[in-house]
């Protein structure tokens, strides 16, 4: 049965004794996420190379989709016609979609920046596309995402403080923009994004000035973008504590096991990246913290499991052997059964960290992630 209203809440089930970590779980109107959790990146409403019915074996919960993508093609209007993206896709759980924020700052060689918002010229047919904060929730609000984004400007790493501080204080103004022109509020929960940069003093001012407007979730936002892990663990540690513990926190763009470790011991619920399909799309692999290149010499002859402790249906029935043929041979089914692992793999990262938490155990289970280093392959 359709649930129609305020079905959007974060409950704690669990906390660590010697870090903030956390597990939760997320409510919304297509479902449940158990926090922590990976949730694997659909920018052109599909997961590239997997089906849903395989994602949902890999122990996907929630996954994502893109506004400034989807709004080139196909449209947002045939989406809506479509029966919305959960029908579209053919996925039922819940979906987030970005903002095209990310965006202003991917595409900045493309686009004009303004008070106004940005006119991007499309990488299609060179086409003007104007959006704005109202313009991008018009389109969120016609995909039909549980979770929208609040439209916001990312800015670039290095980048003058004075520069910082403008895109910032800019974000703030779009999320009120962004509220004030979101109009199913009911059946689509819209998260802020906390921007700020390299800056501490902007992330704590942001963060405090977005919980101020009292919405169902908060992101941190403008992190990978080129600065070194150090920077991205001081950007996490000063910011969440700033956000509500009754919301739940969602890290933007980040998916290596060593960040998201730390993460969620500052108290981070949520992360995506592209990392797991675009490894495997490029005969990569992730197993248990390393990153393998399935087209080495060395594994030509091995005729063991990709990893053996892994339930996904590529390491229950294939061999590296396998894998390094179907590599070599720039055969579909490499990229189908590489990107599933890597997707799978990092699902169970923090499905394992979760239980870790459940039982008090993270601190320890996890402790090599924790110390400040970067010895950490991934």
């Amino acid at each position: 049965m359709e649930q129609k209203k305020n079905q959007f809440s974060f409950h704690s089930q669990a906390s660590c004794s010697q870090t903030k970590a956390r597990a939760g779980v997320f409510v919304t109107p297509h479902g449940w996420v158990e926090t922590p959790r990976f949730m694997p990146v659909g920018t052109m409403a599909t997961v590239k190379t997997l089906t849903p019915a395989q994602l949902e074996a890999a122990g996907a919960q929630m996954v994502l989709a893109n506004t400034y993508h989807l709004h080139l093609q196909p449209g947002e209007g045939i989406v809506e016609r479509a029966g919305g993206l959960h029908q579209f896709m053919g996925w039922h759980g819940p979906i987030l979609t970005d903002s095209g924020g990310f965006q202003v700052f991917s595409l900045s060689q493309l686009r004009t920046l303004t008070e106004e918002g940005v006119i991007f010229r499309s990488p299609r047919d060179g086409q003007m596309i104007h959006l704005t904060p109202e313009r991008s929730i018009e389109i969120q609000n016609a995909l039909g995402a549980d979770v929208i984004m609040a439209f916001d400007e990312c800015p670039p790493y290095p980048a003058e403080r004075s520069e910082v501080e403008l895109a910032t204080e800019r974000t703030y103004r779009w999320l009120k923009r962004c509220i004030e022109a979101h109009q199913r509020p009911e059946e689509q929960a819209l998260f802020g994004i906390v921007q700020g940069g390299v800056h501490l003093d902007l992330r704590r001012t942001a963060a405090q000035s977005l919980v101020s407007l009292d919405l169902p979730g908060y992101a941190i936002g403008g992190v990978s973008v080129g600065e070194p892990a150090e920077l991205i663990d001081e950007i996490v540690t000063t910011t969440t504590p700033y956000l509500p513990v009754d919301k739940p926190r969602y890290l933007m763009g980040v998916g290596t096991y060593r960040e998201m470790a730390r993460a969620i011991a500052a108290g981070i619920d949520l992360f995506d990246c592209v990392i797991p399909t675009r490894l495997g799309r490029h005969g990569a692999a992730l197993v248990q913290g390393e990153r393998w290149n399935l087209k080495n010499a060395r594994f030509r002859e091995d005729f063991t499991p990709l990893d053996a402790t892994c339930p996904c249906y590529c390491c229950q029935n294939f061999s590296r052997a396998y894998l390094n043929h179907l590599v070599r041979s720039q055969e579909v089914l490499g990229y189908i059964l590489l990107s599933l692992h890597n997707v799978t793999e990092l699902i169970r990262f923090t499905q394992s960290i979760r239980e870790a938490i459940l039982c008090d155990r993270f601190a320890t289970e996890f402790a090599h992630y924790l110390k400040p280093s970067t010895t950490a392959q991934l």
